[in-house]
């Protein structure tokens, strides 16, 4: 079930908390040839520091010959698991354009929350891709319905981007026993093993290995946004107090 931040002040505050929290999504194309017929398809997402979505597709699937004659698309992310009524669940639909991108951080973004995507990442035929989103609409419950010209993240985040890496390594070596308790106290999450593959200005993605399932992912929301690694360590400095007192 998608959490959404306690501080949530805004429609696309709770856009990007959506999208985020989500590991798959379905991607709808325009079928060439087929005059104009809609094509949807499930596809692994990750987010870019902005809250883009990151896509890495092969251009033998139907949605990327589709995007290779029309580069227009849009990205539905659904946070309704969990809830009895999936219709008072929050979702979200991205709108815009699908660049391929050969940025490398948006290459280890994507293969750190998506890590068996390693295997076929470096095959001729797959590249990703970067959906470049023009408008968003966020259906967060009933009576709850936005749409958004202001999706992405617009703040400061360059320090923190230069800093990632060194956050990530710096968290899961010397205090993986906070990250634990991330993931069993704040967000009831089971298991051992838990480790960071993500931090970005709204929060921190977790992720557990699980050879039988093939992983698993968690959104942990921060209660205030973050520009640099001091930012970032106040604030998991803070989460770990919380989770201790839980």
């Amino acid at each position: 079930m998608t959490k959404l931040p306690v501080d949530t002040k805004s429609p696309a505050q709770q856009a990007r908390a959506v999208a985020r929290a989500c590991r798959t999504a379905s991607l709808a194309t325009t079928m060439s040839g087929q005059n104009g017929q809609p094509y949807a398809s499930l596809v692994l997402v990750a987010f870019d520091h902005d809250a883009a979505p990151l896509l890495l597709i092969s251009r033998l699937a139907e949605h990327t010959k589709n995007l290779i004659s029309n580069d227009r698309a849009s990205l539905l992310c659904d946070g309704t698991a969990g809830f009895a009524e999936p219709l008072t669940g929050p979702r979200v639909s991205l709108l815009g354009r699908a660049v391929k991108t050969e940025d490398p951080r948006h290459r280890a973004r994507f293969l750190a929350r998506h890590p068996s995507a390693e295997m076929y990442a470096g095959f001729g035929d797959f590249a990703f891709y970067r959906l470049a989103v023009e408008r968003a609409h966020i259906v967060a419950g009933f009576g709850k319905i936005h749409w958004l010209d202001d999706y992405t993240y617009a703040g400061e985040s360059d320090r923190l981007i230069d800093a990632e890496a060194g956050i990530l390594e710096h968290m899961n070596a010397d205090h993986a026993d906070a990250v634990q308790l991330y993931a069993s106290r704040l967000l009831g999450r089971a298991g051992d093993g838990w480790s960071l593959c993500g931090i970005d200005a709204e929060g921190c993605d977790l992720i557990r290995a699980d050879e039988d399932h093939g992983g698993e992912l968690a959104r942990l929301n921060f209660g205030k946004t973050i520009a640099t690694a001091e930012d970032a360590r106040i604030e998991l400095v803070r989460l770990v107090k919380q989770a201790r007192n839980a």
